[in-house]
């Protein structure tokens, strides 16, 4: 079976544009580093306080000083900064973070997003998502389709938001899509897929973009 969060990942990379200063959250999401393009300077900010992150550390190579917001081991380009919190959330706030990708627990049709608390379950708290989907530019999700079976974009959100009308762009291992005034738009469906199971693994109405095209795994 195919690695669908690595693809997933590889096609989220490729939505940044040369000169970004991109932040990645945590769990799926972080892989992302690992699949930018050659030849597009990218600086991808962490929040837990510094710039220049590289990707994930290689096992025994790792700097126990150095993570990412997720507690992952991370590299770091030569030109990193690090800095304290106050900084690395004046960075978001600021309005200087071009693009972030985050994962969710759901997404609805207008743009809502929960991806903080499961009711009944115990977090250490909301962490960065908030000021990233308001600070940022653009937001991405990157998530796999479905929980468990049970559909993760859906026509209403049925946990706490994080935060309303925030969402751009949800990409998945089934395709690739687009929050607009009329709805979630398919512009991407990946060839092991059909239409037909995209839109049963989806709790509401999908648009389908009259320029449908396979989606780009490499």
């Amino acid at each position: 079976m195919a690695d669908l969060k690595a693809r997933i990942a590889s096609r989220t990379a490729k939505e940044f544009n040369d000169g970004d200063v991109a932040n990645l959250g945590i769990g799926l999401p972080t892989k992302v580093a690992n699949y930018l393009p050659e030849g597009v300077h990218i600086t991808l900010q962490s929040e837990n306080g510094f710039t220049g992150l590289s990707g994930s550390a290689e096992s025994g190579k790792e700097n126990v000083d150095v993570i990412n917001s997720g507690g992952a081991y991370v590299t770091y380009a030569p030109e990193a900064n690090f800095f304290d919190s106050a900084m690395s959330f004046s960075i978001i706030r600021g309005g200087h973070v071009d693009a972030t990708v985050l994962g969710a627990m759901e997404v609805d049709e207008h743009g809502n997003l929960a991806n903080w608390i499961v009711p009944g379950k115990m977090v250490a708290g909301m962490g960065g998502a908030m000021d990233l989907v308001v600070g940022a530019k653009k937001v991405i999700i990157a998530m796999l389709h479905t929980q468990k079976g049970n559909h993760k974009i859906l026509k209403e959100c049925t946990l706490p938001y994080t935060a309303l009308g925030v969402v751009d762009k949800i990409i998945t291992e089934m395709g690739v899509m687009e929050v607009t005034p009329e709805g979630i738009v398919l512009k991407e469906l990946h060839p092991d897929y059909t239409l037909d199971e995209i839109k049963a693994a989806t709790g509401c109405e999908l648009i389908i973009s009259p320029d449908l095209k396979p989606m780009q795994e490499e």
